[in-house]
């Protein structure tokens, strides 16, 4: 007897055949298949793009500038939901993007920049004492500069380019003819202070608007002896929509004491599982 028994519902072709099919196209069984194979890949990899973009991303640490919270080489995955819902606060592990470089993009013809030399891909090390750790940085120097001032250009491999003297009105790259671009990486810091917070460190120790902090979680030596050091080593005011972060091994992290803040739109997102070495595995929250 059959009667009590449910009908299997027919599968339903793929989307792919319905939509050729409707445009007139009746492909054989070979081609179906490959119009199935089609589909399975182009969702598979809509939904990889919309996990990369909203939800989570791979990355490692290629230095030691997080030991002994992070290894070298430690690879793990990066929540990017929860400051969706949740603004990021001190003593979080933090990842984000910034500028690894400045480079040349291009350079106007008959500009200071083309009479000196200075072609497109040369990355900037130094525009006369500032350290290029942004575009946006090396303008705001170049601005509060005095008009006459001599202006040089050092590059990577040492090479120094004299630019002349700084004319009426040049405040920023552009007008010395050069158009940048910048590479950007992402980085994983400790979050230590907030916009409208004011950082400090001495003797080691974290300041936050005069008080020490004493999480464990900030239970180490923060150094503040390097002469490149330029923020948080006198009392620093974070600017509000921006962060203050360090690395937890300091001796050896490239962080805000030396280019200054974090932008909130750089923010990526939290740290919460290492999945490499297998020996570390596990949440890191």
């Amino acid at each position: 007897m059959t009667w009590g028994r449910r009908r299997k519902k027919e599968k339903k072709p793929a989307w792919i055949l319905r939509l050729v099919w409707r445009l007139g196209w009746q492909p054989g069984r070979v081609m179906r298949e490959v119009l199935e194979w089609i589909e399975v890949l182009v969702v598979a990899g809509a939904l990889a793009a919309l996990i990369m973009s909203f939800v989570t991303v791979r990355m490692h640490v290629p230095t030691g500038s997080m030991i002994p919270t992070i290894d070298p080489k430690d690879s793990f995955f990066v929540d990017r939901i929860t400051y969706y819902f949740r603004d990021p606060r001190p003593g979080d592990i933090v990842v984000f993007r910034h500028t690894e470089q400045v480079l040349v993009r291009s350079v106007a013809a008959g500009s200071a920049a083309a009479r000196a030399g200075i072609t497109p891909g040369t990355q900037l090390l130094y525009l006369n004492t500032e350290p290029a750790y942004t575009t946006d940085g090396l303008d705001a120097y170049l601005a509060s500069l005095a008009e006459g001032t001599d202006l040089r250009l050092i590059v990577a491999g040492g090479t120094q380019y004299d630019l002349g003297r700084k004319g009426a009105g040049a405040t920023s790259l552009a007008d010395l003819g050069i158009t940048t671009r910048e590479k950007r990486m992402r980085y994983v810091k400790r979050l230590i202070a907030v916009g409208g917070q004011t950082v400090q460190i001495e003797d080691g120790d974290i300041y936050i608007d005069g008080e020490r902090l004493t999480d464990p979680r900030f239970d180490r030596y923060y150094y503040s002896n390097d002469p490149r050091f330029r923020y948080g080593i006198e009392p620093t005011r974070v600017p509000e929509g921006h962060y203050f972060v360090l690395g937890d091994n300091s001796q050896n992290s490239f962080d805000s004491r030396f280019w200054g803040f974090v932008d909130e739109r750089d923010f990526i997102g939290e740290p919460y599982l290492r999945v490499w070495p297998l020996h570390r595995f596990g949440l890191m929250r």
